[in-house]
Formats: C-alpha cells, sequence, structure tokens
C-alpha cells in the first residue's frame, strides 16, 4: 500500500525539476539574508589615525546593540504621528500604508472583477484597459502623479483647493495611498476575476429561483467561493506594500518622515555607511514580513501553494494524526449503527 499520493516516485522526479530553481533562490536571496544577518551584528567606527591624521574604518562584533538601540538610543523626528523614534515612524507608515492601501485595493479590485465578470459590450476592451496602471513601471507611475499632485496641478485644480501634497506633512501620505491604489488595484481585481469564473452559473440560477437579491448571492455565494483566490492576492499584495521603497520615493522624495517606511530608512543608513543598523532593521522588516504571512496562511486559510496533490496529502495526514490520537485515548464505543455492537 503506498503511503500517500508521491509515493510512486512522483516526488524525486519534482525534487529533480526544482533543484535547479531552489539552487538559484538560495544564490540570490539565502545568500544575501545570511550575510545581512552576519552584518546585523556588527558595527564600523571610524577614529583618526594620529600619525597621519586620516579616518580609518574598522569592524568590531556589537552583538544586539543593532537591535537593542531602538529602544535605549531613540531618534526623534516630528511627522504624522507626532514625536517619537525614526524607527517606529518608519514601522507606523509602513504599517499604515499596508493597511489602508490593501483594504482600499481589496474593496475596488472586487467591484472591478464583479463589474467585469458581466456580459457588456467592450467588455475584451476594458479587461484589457485595466492592466495599463498595473503594466506601468513604479517608478514612471510616481513621476506621472508627482506631475498630478503638484502644487499647480491636476488634482489642486480638480479639488479647488491650494494643497502642497509633495511636501512633508499627512497629505503626502495620502498622495502615496492614492497613486499606489491607482496602480496596484487591478491586480487584484484580475486575480478575483479568475476566481469568479470558476463559480458555476447554475448556482447562482438556483439562487435567483430561491428568490435571492443580487446582495444576498453576493454575499453568501460570491465572497464565500471566490475567497481562497481573494485572500491569496490580499496576501501578495500585503508583502509587496510592506516593502514599499520606490513610489514613496519617486513621488515624495527621501528625507520626507511623513512617507518614510522601513524599506526607506533602511536605504538611508546603509547609504550613510551604517551598514550594521542597515542590516538590523531590515533583518526586522524581513521577520515582519514572515509573521504576516504566516498569520494569512494561519487564521485565513491562504493556500499559496494550490496543488490538489499536495492538499490531499495534507489532509490525509490529518486523518492520520487524528486516529493516532483516538486510539491512544482508549476504545471508544460505536452506536448499533455503524456496524458494531455496543
Amino acid at each position: 500500500m503506498k503511503k500517500n499520493l508521491l509515493s510512486d516516485g512522483q516526488g524525486r522526479l519534482a525534487a529533480a525539476l526544482l533543484s535547479p530553481a531552489m539552487a538559484v533562490i538560495l544564490v540570490v536571496v539565502g545568500i544575501p539574508i545570511l550575510l545581512s544577518l552576519r552584518e546585523a551584528f556588527f558595527r564600523i567606527e571610524r577614529i583618526q589615525n594620529p600619525q597621519t591624521g586620516r579616518l580609518q574604518s574598522y569592524e568590531y562584533f556589537a552583538g544586539l546593540d543593532n537591535f537593542t538601540r531602538i529602544l535605549t538610543r531613540p531618534d526623534l523626528v516630528q511627522a504624522n504621528y507626532g514625536q517619537m523614534d525614526r524607527f517606529w515612524n518608519a514601522f507606523l507608515n509602513t504599517s499604515f500604508f499596508t493597511l489602508v492601501c490593501v483594504l482600499l485595493e481589496t474593496v475596488i479590485g472586487v467591484a472591478m472583477a464583479v463589474t467585469m465578470a458581466r456580459a457588456f459590450r467592450g467588455r475584451g476592451l476594458v479587461r484589457a484597459g485595466i492592466l495599463v496602471p498595473w503594466a506601468i513601471p513604479t517608478i514612471v507611475s510616481a513621476l506621472m502623479w508627482k506631475l498630478i499632485f503638484d502644487e499647480a496641478g491636476i488634482m489642486n485644480q480638480v479639488i479647488g483647493q491650494h494643497v502642497l501634497w509633495l511636501a512633508d506633512g499627512p497629505q503626502s501620505f495620502w498622495a502615496v495611498v492614492i497613486a499606489d491604489v491607482w496602480k496596484t488595484a487591478p491586480f487584484i481585481g484580475l486575480l478575483t476575476l479568475a476566481g469568479l469564473q470558476t463559480i458555476p452559473a447554475e448556482v447562482y440560477e438556483a439562487a435567483k429561483v430561491d428568490g435571492a437579491t443580487a446582495w444576498q448571492s453576493f454575499v453568501r455565494i460570491t465572497l464565500p467561493m471566490v475567497q481562497p483566490t481573494l485572500v491569496v492576492a490580499v496576501l501578495f499584495r500585503a508583502l509587496d506594500t510592506l516593502r514599499m521603497f520606490d513610489l514613496p520615493v519617486g513621488l515624495i522624495g527621501m528625507g520626507k518622515y511623513s512617507v518614510e517606511t522601513l524599506s526607506m530608512f533602511s536605504y538611508l543608513e546603509a547609504d550613510q555607511s551604517r551598514y550594521g543598523p542597515a542590516a538590523a532593521y531590515s533583518i526586522l522588516l524581513f521577520l515582519y514580513i514572515v509573521l504576516v504571512a504566516f498569520l494569512f496562511v494561519r487564521f485565513l486559510g491562504a493556500d499559496v501553494i494550490g496543488d490538489d496533490e499536495v492538499r490531499a496529502i495534507r489532509a490525509q495526514r490529518k486523518r492520520e494524526r487524528a486516529r493516532r490520537k483516538a486510539t491512544k485515548a482508549g476504545p471508544v464505543r460505536t452506536s448499533v449503527t455503524s456496524g458494531d455492537m455496543p
């Protein structure tokens, strides 16, 4: 009897086919992570040579100092949330960017998907046109929105007010949010549309016969059946927004505390040759992203693999664990209908 669905040799074949890709990932991802982890525990100091008068750099082991200095030696800045440490300001900016942008993109993306799923003239053109914002490079999109949010730009003319969108302040935060939602909402819309097309039309017809309204069909049929695809789309967008860098840099610029993210803060530290703190901030951001991904998979059931065979193996392992627990708990009395006498 086979132990699982991959015991017929397919597992070895899959490993052989995936090994080249895994080797590339190890080189371009794994090794830099290990080097960053090593750098996070070292610092570089510059001292003046008394004989030559030149500054000389030397590296020493700092232990956890690059991490603990976030709490012990705060670098206070004034931004949207008042006066606080620069790291925590960047952390809050990163978190709020992710929360606000992903929420708006999800709502708008689902609305786009539901609209594009209907039959209407020019639907193919709309589906192709909605890809344009997503296809534009982020830095190009940032420069385009920079012209829109300029002091004499279109945005101020539309709202009829004089707002300095590109200055350091709460308005620059919302400028980045608007630009990001415009660019990436179609991504969630297209993935949700793919999930909508897998729902049989007979389900909606049966609901209509039963007297369900359009809102009831959407809440009780569409959302539950499209949830696996939607959760994965939201997960990808959340992970992408957590590492936001190029959009606020191209739109607002560096050194603006109202839009400074952890990626930008880490880059500025490295640009000033403070490689130890920069690596420490990068590691903390990496752990933050891992935590968010774990919570999505653990509590929202995000199926990032999407393979029926793997899901079957997981279900089989769960059944085996449940059977072992039942065996350890002792014999269980069953009913007569199960075929066993009490």
